[in-house]
């Protein structure tokens, strides 16, 4: 895929270049916390954030799955049965970890979605630990985040993270705005997405909506540079992204270096099979480490976050 202009696309980039190095670039992340193409994708996107620590704005957009406009199933129970069905085939080309049991097909999307950004107000790392755990709500718990009661209870116990305030904030009209915000810039895709022809199980084609609007698939990285941009949709090897990046902005990427056993537990607290496997090197588990078994290979957590994770207490 070319490099696009920008005229038609997304709103300009309003940055300056930095006078000595590449041109900035910022990576919108169409994404939802209870997506399975999303929760597949976490090893490349985990990987690529490495490679672009601290050098591009990176933004998610919570486009908003399931929504409280959808009708509910006329069996849910069936609905529910085809879901799983749905997910292990999934699952099999992403490797990702599947819970053993679905309760349900998750009924929406905002609260999970309101709590993740209401997270961003207490840190990156913060709103990195909640955001993992509503997408663990579905993906090792089999109990999807779908009521405000259920994402504020899965995320208790996430270290430094402040649950009165997450509350507060999750309630608030702004944070609302917020998620209102993302859910329609989602819907206003750039014309390369509606024809799609990579080849993948999930290449990324826009979706139309039950409302007969339509929006970007998920997961969709949207990389933007002043004056052009390239769109990277669906579920895509790793160096699609890279390659991305690096028509965009040569020389922006580093790759970073595998990290230690100990060291990638301790960075990132929550790593699954795959994520290590790109994320780690050497002997593992590291000591201490605490493993979930799923459905479909182990996650392994942190010994710290595990004493209040919900999955280390089933």
């Amino acid at each position: 895929m070319t490099v696009t202009p920008d005229p038609d696309g997304p709103p300009p980039l309003e940055v300056t270049p930095a006078p000595d190095g590449p041109p900035p670039l910022e990576v919108v992340e169409y994404t939802d916390p209870l997506c399975p193409w999303a929760w597949g994708s976490e090893p490349s996107f985990r990987r690529l954030r490495a490679a672009l620590a601290g050098r591009v704005r990176w933004r998610r957009a919570y486009a908003i799955l399931f929504d409280d406009e959808d009708d509910p199933p006329p069996d849910p129970a069936a609905e529910t049965a085809w879901y799983a069905s749905h997910l292990a085939d999934i699952g099999a080309h992403t490797q990702a970890p599947r819970a053993h049991r679905l309760s349900r097909v998750a009924a929406s999307s905002w609260p999970s979605s309101l709590v993740a950004r209401a997270a961003e107000a207490q840190g990156p790392e913060s709103a990195e630990r909640v955001l993992r755990r509503l997408r663990e709500s579905v993906f090792v718990l089999g109990e999807p985040a779908d009521t405000e009661a259920l994402a504020l209870r899965c995320v208790r116990g996430v270290p430094g993270l402040d649950p009165g305030r997450l509350a507060r904030d999750a309630a608030s009209a702004d944070v609302r705005e917020s998620v209102r915000a993302d859910r329609a810039e989602a819907r206003r895709p750039v014309p390369e997405v509606f024809s799609v022809r990579e080849r993948s199980p999930h290449p990324g084609a826009a979706k139309e909506t039950p409302g007969g609007e339509v929006r970007y698939a998920l997961p969709t990285l949207l990389f933007r540079a002043p004056g052009a941009y390239r769109v990277v949709p669906g579920w895509r090897p790793y160096e699609a992204y890279a390659a991305a990046v690096d028509a965009l902005s040569p020389g922006l990427r580093q790759e970073a270096a595998p990290l230690a056993p100990d060291r990638a537990l301790e960075r990132y607290r929550s790593l699954t099979e795959p994520e290590r496997l790109v994320l780690s090197e050497g002997v593992w588990p590291p000591p201490r480490a605490v493993r979930v078994d799923t459905a479909q290979g182990a996650v392994w957590l942190h010994p710290d976050d595990a004493q209040h994770h919900p999955a280390a207490r089933q």
